[in-house]
């Protein structure tokens, strides 16, 4: 695939560190950068044991946003200037994971792609071998994302599926 530009929101960061893929994003995309209000959320709390991994990975990757952000009232800080630096730097790809702020992105016209997503093609182009032990270790370390959306990506896959209780 590896196409363009891509601006990242924090989740799929986090949960991308969690699990020891963010590599895919190098291997997917040409380049990727997070603006100043998403580094400031990832680096916040430096005690947890992927931090080191996320600042050597993003820290040479921080842009700042040149116009006033105009749309924290509608989303929260680093998903409003995630869109903001999409649209200034004519990005390819916003990685983004919330359901209402991802609405919102592609209400504006924003090429939305999300952390499952992002694995998808990881696993079609043959860059991870398995999607269920990722997917088992997002719902251990409490990432939030729908059973069934993670079920439906493992069948399109010819995994197995997880339980769902």
């Amino acid at each position: 695939m590896s196409s363009g530009l891509v601006i990242s929101d924090s989740g799929p960061i986090f949960s991308l560190a969690i699990v020891d893929c963010l590599y895919i994003l190098d291997t997917l995309f040409n380049e990727i950068v997070i603006p100043k209000a998403v580094w400031n959320e990832i680096s916040k709390d430096k005690s947890f044991s992927y931090y080191p991994i996320i600042e050597k990975y993003f820290k040479s990757k921080v842009k700042e946003i040149s116009t006033s952000n105009n749309l924290i009232f509608i989303m929260d800080y680093g998903e409003s200037e995630a869109l903001i630096l999409y649209e200034e730097l004519t990005a390819d790809f916003l990685l983004i994971d919330d359901k209402k702020a991802r609405a919102i992105a592609e209400s504006f016209g924003a090429n939305c792609i999300g952390t499952i997503g992002v694995l998808s093609i990881a696993k079609s182009q043959g860059i991870i071998e398995e999607l269920k032990p990722i997917f088992e270790m997002f719902l251990n370390q409490r990432r939030f994302y729908s059973k069934k959306l993670l079920n439906s990506i493992l069948k399109k896959h010819n995994e197995q599926e997880i339980d769902i209780l």
